[in-house]
């Protein structure tokens, strides 16, 4: 029995890493066409080309970070809400092997759900991996709402407008609303950071 039990838990596992993860394109195309808007109105409203857009929602393309986010925004959604649409949760526990999972190949980076995922959710919670070289974007963005961010592995530079700041494994963050901030990862380890945001509605 014992034996059984060690080889069926790695597979469940690994189902459930799977049926998490969503590409960005399927959430956009889910989110666009709930809102009754063409390719080009949606590419219009955030700044992009139709033809990227367009990529994205085939899986041509994975934008940075960054650059979700700004989709996200003309969405009229924010990052942490892009998780409420594949997978609404009110669980008080997210188990590790549990949490939804949106990765970008441009950022290098993987983002993990950790808080409950619905309408009424205060806080959005998210732990984002760095691969080596990995970066939220080519240049410093605004997003507007206040974050708290905790260095949980590795080493991570954040630029926050003129400023650049090496921070390490236990390091914290505040990033006041409206500040031009950057996360790169130059280092030759992936870095991991819990980033908590303020919902729009605080």
């Amino acid at each position: 029995m014992e034996k059984k039990s060690k080889k069926k838990a790695p597979q469940e596992s690994l189902a459930t890493e799977d049926r998490k993860k969503t590409h960005v394109g399927d959430i956009v195309r889910r989110l666009r066409k709930s809102r009754h808007l063409s390719v080009r109105t949606l590419a219009d409203k955030c700044g992009f080309s139709p033809s990227f857009i367009s990529q994205v929602e085939l899986r041509q393309a994975s934008p940075s970070i960054a650059s979700t986010e700004r989709i996200a925004s003309a969405l009229g959604v924010t990052l942490g809400e892009f998780f409420r649409t594949t997978s609404p949760s009110h669980a008080a526990v997210i188990r590790a092997d549990a949490r939804p999972v949106v990765e970008s190949e441009w950022s290098r980076a993987r983002i993990e759900a950790i808080g409950p995922i619905s309408e009424d959710s205060q806080l959005e919670p998210m732990v984002i991996t760095l691969e080596s070289g990995g970066a939220s974007g080519s240049r410093p963005y605004v997003r507007r709402a206040e974050q708290l961010a905790v260095v949980l592995q590795g080493t991570v530079e954040l630029t926050l407008e003129e400023n650049t700041y090496s921070l390490k494994r236990g390091d914290a963050a505040c990033i006041p609303s409206d500040i031009h901030h950057c996360w790169r990862n130059t280092s030759r380890k992936p870095a991991q950071v819990l980033i908590v945001t303020a919902h729009r509605h605080l």
